[in-house]
């Protein structure tokens, strides 16, 4: 069951749920960035955004992915997306730039600029942070 802060209007997924509570649209974080950059993340949200039970919220800096915790963070940056998620093994193949220790699972780091460089293997890897933060 979802709760919707009254302050922010931001939907988590408990009541009274520490969170960013402010109200900053998607648009913004998106302003003087690409056309093909947003529609990275589009289709990124597209296909995220039906999986059962996720919300997605905005803070300042970053677009967040939640079920019953964060399994999504993604950073619109000035070129490209730094997409962060969780895995139960520390990957340290390509496209995978960063991966390191967090907690029992690794925090790992992609980076998207491109509609090429959504491949099935980059919603592999948020399909995994997604079943492992269930």
């Amino acid at each position: 069951m979802s709760w919707i802060c009254p302050k922010c209007e931001r939907e988590l997924p408990k009541p009274e749920q520490r969170h960013y509570c402010a109200r900053v649209s998607l648009d913004s974080l998106f302003n003087g960035r690409s056309p093909e950059l947003m529609l990275v993340f589009d289709m990124i949200l597209a296909e995220v955004a039906d999986w059962e039970g996720v919300l997605v919220g905005t803070t300042p800096n970053c677009i967040v992915f939640t079920r019953r915790l964060t399994f999504l963070v993604i950073r619109p940056m000035k070129k490209e997306l730094d997409v962060k998620f969780y895995s139960k093994i520390q990957h340290s193949e390509l496209p995978v730039l960063k991966s390191v220790a967090w907690g029992n699972k690794f925090e790992n780091h992609i980076r998207l600029s491109l509609i090429g460089d959504l491949r099935p293997a980059v919603f592999g890897y948020m399909r995994e942070s997604y079943e492992l933060l269930a």
